[in-house]
């Protein structure tokens, strides 16, 4: 019994101890002219979709949860956003050359009809950004198109 409450303890020193470490925030204000969003011409239900469904890990501008100040989720949530960031930014996103674009777009299209994404971790706790049929299929027509259009 005795070890338990030491193991307790240290644990307990452990999370205070943890909280101290600062995070990198995501955070920015401004919406740079080379977003998605304002160098294709996107439907309202599309952008919508997009916004809740995936700015948050894939933009420079993620809108975080009461939870994120809580170590080590912060941590868990830091590096899902950088991972994201890494793989697709669409701030970012006039930068990329029309072959990234290309590749980009084939990528996400295959992810979101797999049901990879947006990702199970996230859908978990943000309800709101599981795609409904209808969102599903526009956001998917949508980058088809746009795939078309490149190719």
């Amino acid at each position: 019994m005795k070890v338990l409450k030491i193991i307790a303890w240290i644990a307990l020193i452990a999370f205070v101890v943890i909280q101290l470490f600062p995070m990198d925030y995501n955070k920015s204000e401004a919406v740079p002219q080379t977003d998605f969003m304002l160098v294709n011409i996107v439907p309202a239900t599309v952008e919508k979709s997009l916004q809740v469904s995936c700015y948050d890990c894939h933009s420079n501008n993620t809108k975080y949860p009461w939870y994120n100040k809580v170590q080590p989720v912060a941590w868990f949530l830091e590096d899902h956003i950088k991972e994201g960031k890494e793989e697709l930014n669409f701030n970012e996103w006039a930068n990329y050359s029309d072959r990234r674009k290309n590749s980009k777009l084939r990528s996400i299209i295959k992810q979101i009809e797999n049901g990879e994404m947006p990702l199970d971790s996230y859908t978990l706790i943000h309800r709101d950004a599981i795609f409904s049929k209808e969102e599903k299929e526009a956001v998917l027509n949508y980058m088809k198109t746009l795939k078309d259009d490149l190719e």
